[in-house]
């Protein structure tokens, strides 16, 4: 396998050209509720299986329903306190299943981006054709319900072939131009946004977002408890906003509506909201938004710069 897939070059950390976000900002801030949905008794994928119990696996099912039914909402008044629009890492099913929760994300004027149709069906075995596509129904879907002509990717599941990145930013372009297809969060490599190649030659980044403070991670994996998880996403902010004095850092926190939004963790996440924003001069933003102005104002220094280091041509 191609290191990095050969989509970004090595580029260290340091003494990059410095990323200046609006009125001086040192982080931009961004939340990422990933809205989901999943089936109960999905297709049979021979990689991977949706479920770890046999049909019906009842505990995996309904609290991710009680994500939607109740998390949601939790979560979205929380983000509305604070001034936060969701850039929602959205299973576009959720257009047909639930659409008054898209009606909500519209009224609040929140960015959705592409995670696949179901979260049950993954990228695994599919060709490239099918992939093209599934990402095809997920850009369309989400135009014909919301008016958005999607930015962002990230793969259902996190499931990823070596051709994903190349359809997103090609059936982006084939449908709406230069306004959809432009960032991916499937790397997560850097805490700055960076130029991606893809196959067209389309202007493309990768967009941070971490995995470390993905409240999934955090919960379901690493076992954390919720008033640690404030602590964690405290330090994050304060070590990228001291570095962002020197050039702007980009924080995440992707979170889901069944994880973050359960009544004993909500406030550890509000405490950290609540310090976060408390800042003057951090951008409260979308991924969208961080990925416009990064292409418009950053995109080509950092180009010049890689292929300098490198001593290539870009």
């Amino acid at each position: 396998m191609k290191e990095s897939l050969g989509v970004y070059d090595y580029w260290p950390y340091q003494e990059r050209p410095r990323i200046q976000w609006p009125n001086g900002a040192k982080v931009a801030f961004w939340v990422a509720p990933n809205i989901e949905c999943y089936e109960l008794d999905p297709p049979a994928n021979p990689q991977r299986k949706a479920w770890p119990q046999p049909s019906p696996a009842l505990p995996g099912y309904t609290i991710r329903d009680y994500g939607n039914r109740v998390g949601h909402h939790r979560q979205m008044a929380l983000l509305d306190k604070y001034g936060i629009r969701g850039s929602v890492s959205l299973s576009v099913a959720l257009c047909d299943h639930h659409p008054e929760i898209i009606q909500l994300c519209a009224e609040r004027n929140w960015e959705l981006f592409s995670h696949g149709i179901y979260n049950t069906r993954y990228t695994y075995g599919l060709s490239e054709e099918q992939e093209r596509d599934m990402i095809r129904d997920s850009i369309e879907s989400i135009y014909r319900h919301s008016g958005q002509k999607c930015a962002g990717y990230l793969a259902p599941a996190l499931s990823h072939s070596e051709h994903t990145l190349d359809l997103f930013a090609e059936v982006g372009s084939e449908l709406f131009g230069d306004e959809a297809g432009i960032y991916t969060c499937d790397l997560f490599h850097d805490d700055q946004p960076t130029p991606v190649r893809v196959r067209s030659g389309k202007r493309f980044i990768s967009m941070p977002y971490s995995l470390e403070m993905n409240d999934t991670i955090v919960y379901a994996v690493n076992k954390v408890e919720p008033r640690h998880y404030c602590t964690m996403l405290k330090r994050h902010f304060d070590r990228l906003y001291e570095e962002g004095q020197e050039s702007g850092t980009v924080m995440c926190i992707p979170t889901h509506n069944y994880q973050v939004s359960c009544p004993h963790r909500l406030k550890a996440f509000e405490e950290a909201l609540e310090y976060i924003t408390g800042h003057s001069d951090v951008w409260v933003t979308t991924g969208r938004e961080i990925a416009e102005h990064y292409l418009q104002h950053d995109y080509d220094a950092a180009l010049a710069d890689i292929a300098n280091k490198n001593g290539s041509v870009q």
